[in-house]
């Protein structure tokens, strides 16, 4: 792991979701929100600055590629990734920037270079979060008929990564010696071509872009599933989750180190970085008022019951009896968020109820283990990081005047007990998360080739 002055802390992200996300579709009902929030740039760059004057780490930008008039506010109408982190690149100094992107349709080349831009204009403080793109419907905007089979989306974004990390390698770190001098502005000693070929990219490269003060972007990745878990454990550096139980999230922590050393990985260099939803209170009977409150302005029946198709392809299951037994509807989500469907529908059979039982349940109040009073909140946060559960958590921006009071009441309780920093300790993600920076895989050959070459002249001359 990179080295670091500090012990170990929490890590703490920020996800903007202006309007509202899935299971919050009706947070733009709050006055402190703007209605526009989604596509309001001055709206973000307020939040970044906020969670940036805290030390966050980072913002997270969440992204789909297709709507339905069933999608959350937030989804219908919201800023692309890169272009939004780009603009708070020069409204932010420090904090980290994170954006999701898919890799089923968007190819490497397009995609390195874009994210290269962003770690550049930011000096060092881009990330990627990686995805395959759940939304089935996804395809049709981009000219195919029919969405990746699930296999296939992960077989893919697997190789999509690796030819994206190859070819952020093409120009090494001292390729431009820019020297006027001897009109030299490039080495071409170290400017190296991709020529990646795989199963669904053949990449000449080199890619036109320098490598940033943090070597290459940071790769994030989502996914429970068996495949899910396992492109997380090879290659990703950070893992946004969800875990409902301490012991949950230990056993989730522990997999994805393990499956990463077994790829050969340091797992140290995994960071677990679950979504944590936060209220806090005067005492801890006034934060759960809250959080019960805030639960009950942002949902209902109808909204749960259409929000239930998404994972099914947005199948439309208003066309179903609400007090029959849950369809069989499960092969409408092979293209689809497969590994959430599945879920509804093993607890569907083994309870054996009705689709009415299974929104009711979907949509039913499930407290956050991080509700109370400052303190309370803030010794749940440090149960969970000192147990092994997670490095970090993810904070959603909801209610913004909650937001606001976990920066004023929450952090400085763990800055106090040195769980959280009190001022960056760099100025990349990198070293904010204290990753290392990957050494180019060019300068990294010639480095073993040279030492090869000693090696045997060595032998050469002992020999004679």
């Amino acid at each position: 792991m990179a080295e670091t002055n500090t012990p170990r802390q929490i890590k703490f992200g920020a996800i903007l979701t202006g309007t509202g996300g899935p299971g919050d579709q009706l947070r733009w009902l709050d006055p402190e929100i703007p209605g526009d929030a989604s596509v309001d740039i001055d709206w973000y760059i307020e939040y970044a600055r906020l969670a940036e004057q805290a030390k966050f780490d980072l913002v997270f930008i969440v992204d789909s590629q297709f709507i339905t008039p069933n999608s959350p506010p937030h989804y219908l109408n919201r800023l692309e990734p890169l272009t939004l982190l780009s603009a708070l690149a020069v409204a932010t100094d420090r904090i980290g920037l994170v954006g999701t992107a898919t890799t089923s349709y968007n190819s490497p080349y397009n995609l390195a270079r874009r994210f290269a831009s962003l770690d550049l204009i930011s000096h060092g403080r881009a990330g990627w979060n990686v995805v395959t793109s759940g939304d089935a419907g996804t395809s049709r905007n981009y000219g195919l008929d029919e969405h990746f089979d699930y296999p296939t989306r992960y077989r893919r974004a697997a190789e999509h990564i690796q030819a994206s990390q190859a070819l952020w390698d093409s120009y090494e770190d001292d390729a431009f010696p820019r020297d006027r001098d001897t009109r030299v502005f490039l080495d071409p000693e170290k400017l190296h071509d991709t020529d990646h070929h795989g199963e669904f990219f053949d990449i000449a490269g080199p890619l036109n872009i320098q490598r940033s003060p943090q070597g290459q972007p940071v790769i994030f990745q989502a996914g429970d599933s068996n495949d899910g878990r396992d492109l997380g454990g090879r290659h990703a550096e950070g893992i946004f989750t969800h875990a409902s139980t301490i012991e949950a999230g230990i056993a989730f922590r522990q997999d994805i180190r393990g499956r990463a050393a077994a790829a050969g990985r340091d797992p140290e260099n995994v960071l677990i970085l679950p979504g944590a939803r936060i209220f806090v209170g005067d005492t801890d009977e006034e934060a759960r008022a809250l959080e019960r409150a805030a639960h009950q302005q942002s949902n209902s029946f109808d909204i749960a019951l259409a929000e239930l198709g998404r994972p099914f392809g947005w199948h439309d299951f208003t066309v179903h009896d609400l007090d029959a037994p849950f369809p069989d509807v499960l092969h409408l989500a092979q293209r689809s968020f497969r590994t959430n469907a599945e879920h509804i529908v093993a607890f569907a059979k083994k309870d054996s109820l009705t689709l009415r039982q299974v929104v009711e349940r979907l949509s039913a109040f499930h407290p956050s283990p991080f509700v109370g009073s400052p303190t309370t909140v803030a010794d749940r946060l440090q149960e969970w990081f000192e147990a092994g559960a997670v490095d970090g958590f993810n904070v959603y921006v909801a209610q913004p005047a909650q937001f606001r009071r976990l920066l004023r009441d929450v952090i400085p309780i763990l800055q106090a007990r040195g769980l959280h920093r009190t001022e960056y300790e760099g100025t990349t993600l990198r070293e904010h998360l204290g990753l290392p920076v990957p050494q180019n895989r060019h300068t990294t050959a010639a480095s073993a080739q040279s030492v090869a070459s000693a090696v045997d002249a060595d032998q050469l001359a002992t020999i004679s």
